[in-house]
């Protein structure tokens, strides 16, 4: 295909070698386990795109996950005489030290002194000012597989902004640590939103190259246009791997728990109920003060710098359901929602507009509102699903889970 110039490594093994070492390093009162193998991601294969990024301008897409051998990528590859221009900031921030949802301001790094540019403040998309510097783009984040994570939003936007102006596009592939299951309802093109850039379930089971090679191929950049796309994949990867994070993606997802548990909990951001915001232990607990007496366990969500300065029902107790302990299967699960929902006292103000959003149909309230059960609800979202998985499959760079 002409407009898909992927360095594909494909491994013919169906999972990796086992694991040799393990390390534990602890942030924000939490554990997130780093699991090292054979698995060689796309930034930590210089050989292969050294030479194309030389004699070249470039803007680098990264923040505070964008590490090889404990090493930031910009510092890396600034040593080997890459001529970086500046480098654009995604939610978080380059650094990945800014609440959910705080607006990213331009400035200069500390470190390295290169230009910062926000694309999480005024500007999600480069203007054609920002690029005429640059000749290419380079995107190396660490992503968690679910449609509303704003980081493959950017790169959608990015994505776009290079094909307008002819700007090349590389990404530096890593593992997908919700990669080993597909799931959720398909985003419909009315609630096109920033957490929904793409026609994608919640859980789309891709790496961000091969989602940027799906972006591409199915034309979702727009009709006309061409984008001069490379992808570094991995090598000894498949999505049957389970994938621990070195680092903690952003402030919010601390350890392995919070990652798995995200797709179905990240849901309560479309309710009025505290999703554990506020504690040490996000997206694993989920309550509400006027659920007590229904509910024996209690938090009481707090500032937390670096995590969230204002939670929903800050200094308040709130009663619900602790997750952070409970064995989990892979897939996604509206579990938690019906069980909240249905012992909430309040139901008209359960919801808030935000869950069409999340949730990518516009259906799923009111499908909770007439009492449909989980059984029901997976229902409605085939065939859409089906389609999407079968359009998934051409865009893969590592043997499947079901493989």
């Amino acid at each position: 295909m002409r407009y898909l110039l992927s360095i594909t490594l494909m491994t013919l093994c169906l999972s990796c070698s086992p694991v040799e070492n393990n390390q534990e390093q602890e942030q924000s009162g939490n554990q997130v386990t780093s699991l090292k193998s054979n698995l060689i991601i796309g930034a930590e294969q210089m050989d292969l795109y050294l030479p194309f990024l030389e004699g070249k301008r470039v803007a680098m897409l990264v923040n505070h996950t964008s590490l090889i051998a404990g090493k930031h990528l910009v510092d890396t590859l600034k040593a080997r005489g890459v001529n970086i221009i500046k480098v654009f900031a995604p939610e978080h921030g380059f650094r990945g030290d800014a609440d959910a949802g705080q607006k990213i301001e331009d400035g200069l790094d500390s470190r390295t002194g290169l230009p910062i540019v926000s694309l999480y403040g005024k500007t999600r998309k480069p203007t054609p000012e920002m690029l005429q510097d640059i000749d290419v783009i380079l995107y190396d984040i660490q992503d968690v597989g679910v449609r509303f994570y704003t980081f493959i939003s950017t790169m959608h936007h990015t994505m776009v902004a290079a094909a307008e102006n002819g700007k090349q596009y590389l990404v530096l592939d890593r593992p997908n640590p919700n990669g080993n299951y597909v799931d959720g309802p398909i985003r419909e093109d009315s609630l096109k939103s920033f957490v929904g850039m793409n026609p994608i379930p919640i859980v789309h089971g891709l790496t961000v190259g091969e989602m940027a090679n799906m972006v591409v191929g199915e034309k979702w950049l727009g009709e006309g246009l061409y984008l001069d796309l490379k992808v570094i994949s991995m090598k000894n990867y498949t999505h049957n791997d389970e994938y621990s994070l070195p680092v903690k993606p952003s402030p919010n997802l601390p350890n392995d728990q919070a990652i798995k548990l995200y797709p179905s909990t990240c849901l309560f951001e479309g309710t009025v109920l505290s999703e554990g915001r506020g504690t040490y232990e996000p997206f694993q607990k989920i309550g509400h003060p006027a659920l007590k007496g229904k509910y024996n366990y209690s938090f009481t969500p707090v500032a937390i710098k670096g995590m969230d300065a204002n939670p929903k029902h800050k200094d308040t107790e709130c009663f619900g359901i602790d997750l952070s302990s409970v064995k989990l299967e892979r897939a996604f699960t509206l579990s938690y929602l019906l069980d909240l929902y249905n012992n909430f006292p309040d139901k008209n103000s359960f919801f808030k507009k935000y869950i069409n959003l999340l949730e990518g149909t516009g259906a799923l309230r009111q499908q909770i509102e007439k009492g449909m059960t989980e059984e029901e609800i997976r229902k409605t979202w085939e065939p859409g699903l089906s389609r999407y998985k079968t359009a998934r499959k051409k865009y893969l760079l590592y043997p499947d889970f079901d493989s």
